[in-house]
């Protein structure tokens, strides 16, 4: 972990919340949707199987737990799960909350539209919010 170094476009789209035990997990910059990316803090690792098994297993359970948040929180029809990395190379995993009627309902988040960036105010509550949750949990 101590050479972990998040990719500039992750950094860029996206708001710290919290560090897992290992992944960092982000909020997607867009208030369209309840979404969050959780990236592993290993140096190098591109695919899932590139962990340790122990961190494939462990990353697994940071998803979970994370989905469920968003579940619950967002009252949401359906949890969308994707590690893509066509674009950014880095393992990340994109965990979002999907509800009829949403911006890019039926169809992928990705390419919809032009993302709607929070406001600083709106961000800070945010975050403030979901770290409340996750450490409840």
């Amino acid at each position: 972990m101590k050479d972990f170094e998040l990719d500039p476009r992750l950094a860029a789209d996206s708001h710290w919340l919290a560090d897992q035990a290992l992944c960092q997990v982000r909020l997607m910059d867009d208030i369209r949707f309840p979404w969050l990316v959780l990236v592993p803090r290993v140096a190098g690792a591109v695919e899932w199987f590139d962990l340790a098994e122990s961190d494939q297993h462990l990353l697994f359970d940071e998803v979970s737990q994370v989905a469920r948040l968003l579940r619950e929180r967002s009252g949401c029809e359906k949890i969308n799960i994707g590690a893509l990395g066509n674009i950014v190379r880095q393992l990340h995993v994109h965990v979002l909350a999907r509800s009829v009627g949403d911006a890019a309902w039926p169809g992928p988040v990705w390419g919809n539209g032009e993302a709607q960036r929070f406001t600083p105010a709106a961000l800070e509550t945010r975050l403030a919010e979901l770290r409340l949750q996750l450490a409840g949990r």
